[in-house]
């Protein structure tokens, strides 16, 4: 088999473009079972976390700034979801660090309620509130939202959860006390492996 080649479609599906595929390609296709990408999507997660230890975030790592901020969600009995995407909030910058907030969002949507997905996509319009000014940004860029239905959301996840959490002096959970809520909000038997 060469690199080209998966194990399920070998002997299964022969198509070579997607707009040659049949009714019987797509039977087969669903109804098999969650791929690596979906099955593994947890530990992935928890190796981006992994990855942000090694970034500068200011006064902590991108590790301990995630810590906090989940930490904070969990102490405050905020929902498993909630909690997630705070732990999450900036694992965009591994891969988008101009835009990181929408890469957040963007791996969270699927999995979360749009109002959380919405959260943590405008997070960072919200953050500039606090700092734009010392950088040359409208610090009330985020008042293009005023009226939104999840505007005060935001603003209450900015100030509780991700300015509050730069605190290198505090005690924040390991990223191991955070694994199960991940696996709960990141893996579903429900969900379809085609988006």
């Amino acid at each position: 088999m060469d690199r080209h080649t998966t194990r399920a479609t070998a002997r299964e599906l022969t198509f070579k473009r997607i707009q040659d595929t049949t009714a019987d390609d797509w039977a087969i296709i669903a109804t098999r079972p969650d791929t690596k990408l979906f099955e593994e999507l947890p530990d992935r997660l928890l190796g981006a976390l992994r990855f942000l230890e090694t970034v500068d975030f200011y006064t902590v790592n991108g590790l301990e700034h995630s810590l906090q901020a989940g930490t904070r969600a969990l102490r405050d009995g905020r929902r498993a979801e909630y909690v997630v995407a705070a732990l999450l909030h900036d694992v965009g910058d591994l891969v988008g660090p101009r835009n990181h907030a929408a890469v957040a969002a963007s791996i969270l949507r699927p999995y979360v309620s749009e109002r959380i997905a919405w959260i943590i996509e405008h997070h960072t319009v919200f953050q500039f509130n606090h700092f734009g000014r010392h950088i040359g940004i409208d610090p009330d860029m985020r008042d293009a939202y005023l009226g939104h239905p999840y505007y005060e959301d935001a603003a209450e996840f900015v100030d509780l959860y991700d300015s509050a959490s730069f605190d290198a002096s505090y005690e924040s959970l390991p990223l191991e006390e955070f694994e199960p809520l991940l696996r709960q909000v990141f893996v579903s038997t429900e969900r379809s492996t085609v988006r």
